[in-house]
Parts: C-alpha cells; sequence; structure tokens
C-alpha cells in the first residue's frame, strides 16, 4: 500500500513540474544574430543555410536583403522595447561579400532602431580571400569591432580537400590584415581533417599561435546530415588519431596563454565571445535574416521563432507580409530544462545553479533526476552551486545533455 502511495505521490509530482509555467524575475542580456545566407562557394562540410553565389542568378541582391532586414529588425521592435542589444553577431555564409557600405547602411539603421551598450560587440564572419580582406578597413569604419576569420588550415592540401577559396598564403595575410584593423580577432581552426596527421595538425595551429590573436576556435571536422561529405565520406583520421592531436594540441594553446571556456572556443584573458557566451548561458537574442532563429524571453514565458530558409522566399515574405515566420512558439515548460542544459553545459566553468531559475523561470528541481544521474556517472560536478560538467562530461557532451530530454 505505502509503495503505491509513493508512486502516486511521484505522479503528482510529476504533474505539478510539468504544469509549472515559466516565471522570470529578471530578463536576461539581449544579442541580435544578422544572417547573410549567400557564399561564393558551398563548403562540402558545410550544414549551415548558405547559397552559392553561381553568375549573379542566386537572387544575391545586397540593397534589397538589407531593407528586408530591417523590416525584420522592425517587426521585432515590439517584442523588445526598452531593452539594451549586449552585442551583435553577422553570420553566414559569408558576411564580408556584403560591401562596406552595405554594412555601414545596415549597422547605422540598427543604431537608429535599437539601444546599443556603449562596449556592444559586433562580430563579422568573414572568409580570408583577397577581395574580402581588401574591404576590412570599411567594415572597421562601419562599426565591425570582432571578426572572426574561418580559416580552418594553413595546408594548401588540406584547404582544397574542405573546398575551401583560399590558400595558406591568403589565409595568413587575411590575419595579419584584420590584426591592424579590429580590435579582435577569432581564428576558426578545424582538426581531424582528411587523412591529417598529427605532425600537419601541430603545424596548423603554430602557424595560428604565432599571430597571437585573442580567441581561437578549435572544432573537429564532423560529417553533418545533409552535406555533400555525408554522401560522399573522406577518410578521416582514426578516433585514437583525433584524440590524440586534439591533446596535443590542447597543450599548445594553454602554453601559449589560451583558456579553454566552451567544448572550442578558447580565449586570452577577458577575450571570450560576449555573443556567444550569452547563447551558452541561455540569453535571448533576436535573429533576423533568411533561415535565422530568435529566442525571447517574457516574465511568464519563453519563445522561439524561426524564418524562412531561402534568401528569395525570405524577401519576399519581407515585401508583402511584414514578417518571414514559418515557426513562432513558446518553449513548454518540459523543453526548457534540456534547451538550458544544452547551452550552458558546454562552459567549461559551468554556471550557478540560481542561474537555472534565473533564466528558466522554473526551480531546480525539475531536474533533480537528471543532475544525480549525471553525477553518479561522473559526468557532472559534485558542486551542490554550480552547474558544470566533469572533464569526462565535456568528452562525452552528448551523453550528459540527453540525461535532461
Amino acid at each position: 500500500m505505502s509503495s503505491l502511495l509513493n508512486s502516486k505521490s511521484v505522479l503528482n509530482t510529476l504533474k505539478s513540474v510539468l504544469a509549472t509555467q515559466p516565471k522570470l524575475t529578471a530578463l536576461p542580456p539581449l544579442s541580435l544574430y544578422i544572417h547573410f545566407p549567400w557564399c561564393e562557394k558551398k563548403c562540402p562540410y558545410c550544414d549551415f543555410n548558405s547559397h552559392q553565389i553561381k553568375d549573379g542568378k542566386q537572387g544575391f541582391d545586397e540593397a534589397r536583403y538589407i531593407k528586408a532586414l530591417i523590416t525584420d529588425l522592425e517587426a521585432e521592435l515590439p517584442r523588445i522595447w526598452g531593452r539594451q542589444v549586449h552585442s551583435i553577431f553577422i553570420g553566414g555564409g559569408t558576411p564580408s561579400l556584403l560591401s562596406a557600405n552595405g554594412m555601414n547602411e545596415l549597422l547605422s539603421a540598427i543604431r537608429a532602431r535599437v539601444n546599443l551598450e556603449p562596449d556592444c560587440e559586433i562580430t563579422m564572419e568573414a572568409n580570408p580571400g583577397s577581395v574580402e580582406t581588401d574591404k576590412f578597413a570599411g567594415f572597421a569604419q562601419a562599426g565591425i569591432n570582432r571578426v572572426s576569420l574561418g580559416i580552418q588550415s594553413f595546408q594548401d592540401a588540406q584547404l582544397k580537400a574542405l573546398g575551401r577559396i583560399h590558400n595558406g598564403e591568403e589565409a595568413k595575410h587575411a590575419i595579419a590584415i584584420a590584426l591592424q584593423h579590429f580590435k579582435s580577432v577569432n581564428l576558426d581552426l578545424m582538426f581531424g581533417l582528411p587523412n591529417q596527421s598529427l605532425e600537419a595538425a601541430r603545424s596548423d595551429m603554430e602557424i595560428a599561435l604565432s599571430f597571437k590573436t585573442p580567441h581561437l576556435s578549435f572544432y573537429n571536422l564532423t560529417l553533418e546530415p545533409n552535406t555533400y561529405f555525408a554522401s560522399f565520406p573522406p577518410k578521416l583520421p582514426s578516433e585514437d588519431e583525433i584524440d590524440a592531436i586534439f591533446e596535443q594540441n590542447l597543450k599548445l594553446l594553454e602554453a601559449s596563454g589560451y583558456r579553454r571556456y566552451e567544448v572550442s572556443a578558447y580565449a586570452k584573458k577577458d577575450q571570450e565571445c560576449k555573443h556567444n557566451l550569452n547563447y551558452w548561458r541561455f540569453g535571448d537574442y533576436i535573429g533576423i535574416g533568411a533561415g535565422a532563429h530568435g529566442k525571447i524571453s517574457f516574465p511568464d514565458k519563453i519563445t522561439r521563432q524561426v524564418r524562412e530558409r531561402h534568401p528569395e522566399t525570405y524577401m519576399q515574405a519581407m515585401e508583402t507580409k511584414g514578417n518571414a515566420l514559418i515557426e513562432a512558439r513558446e518553449i513548454s515548460a518540459k523543453d526548457l530544462p534540456f534547451e538550458f542544459m544544452l547551452n550552458t553545459l558546454r562552459l567549461t566553468d559551468g554556471v550557478d545553479t540560481v542561474t537555472f531559475e534565473e533564466r528558466t523561470g522554473l526551480p531546480l528541481n525539475v531536474v533533480s533526476k537528471g543532475l544525480d544521474e549525471a553525477s553518479k556517472k561522473g559526468l557532472l560536478d559534485p558542486n551542490p552551486n554550480k552547474l558544470k560538467a566533469t572533464e569526462q562530461g565535456l568528452r562525452y557532451l552528448n551523453n550528459l545533455q540527453e540525461l535532461f530530454l
């Protein structure tokens, strides 16, 4: 009988948890993400929403797209009224395909419509190709203060295998030019590349470190669904070889003063990417542009939006309807814990336990089962005041995150 009563008690507790509605006492920091959906060439490993420009047939109309972005932002203003924007990230695709004048028009329109924090971080992703680097001075003058360069490798053979349009010397030149114009520079570097040796991976890292940029992203090449590499997989190093590359280059990064603060992100002291930190801490962000996602919190709910993916469909929708939403929903209370953990457990320092309630509006006890199981498996730090993955937890991050589904 007591067993039955205990079962009913557990069931009632679960029902109570699922019926709980978010109650936020304060709203998190707010960022702005802008998606630029075109690139000169689609890389075989890329699963982002990017569309290759071919002889002008892909509808790349700069003036038209900027107008659509501004209309998109204006439609979002009532949802974020009175809030400051903490950071801006312009991703793609290849946003550096924009002209410097176009970038200036876009950022000027944003400043006229939203309240930017005085030290707002404004990042642009850029291709190391010479055409884009020639425009760096103009981008800096427009207001870009941080650039993220898609280097991936300095080896010409590797770059060719990855479908990149630049070579190793152009990559080095782009970094040197970027350091002249921007307050902060990030380098994207991949490992586990087709037929990559331990020595070649070390050479890539040593060249990257020689530029002493304040930030470096170092991530493993993965074969994502619906990409060319997924259909025609190249020969990649074995798991043991990939582990050896990672451990070798991690030591090089640490010896050069970089601290791993997220699964794939490394920074010098106080040089972490503010925009990405806001994502990983379950902050809010407006998402404008083709295929952009957004997350906005209110005192009693947290919402997500998704926009039309194809640039032409997106622009038409903005021109005819004033919005291009294909999804606008409230995140349910039962999904919030997983979404929170999906982001925050990527951080090597984790977050304080109070952040869970602050950002989800839910009591921590809704995830007590997952926390207990993760701790028993050695995936979660036992500190009761922290939600933080152990080294093993970071290594098997998917397994850790799944405990909160």
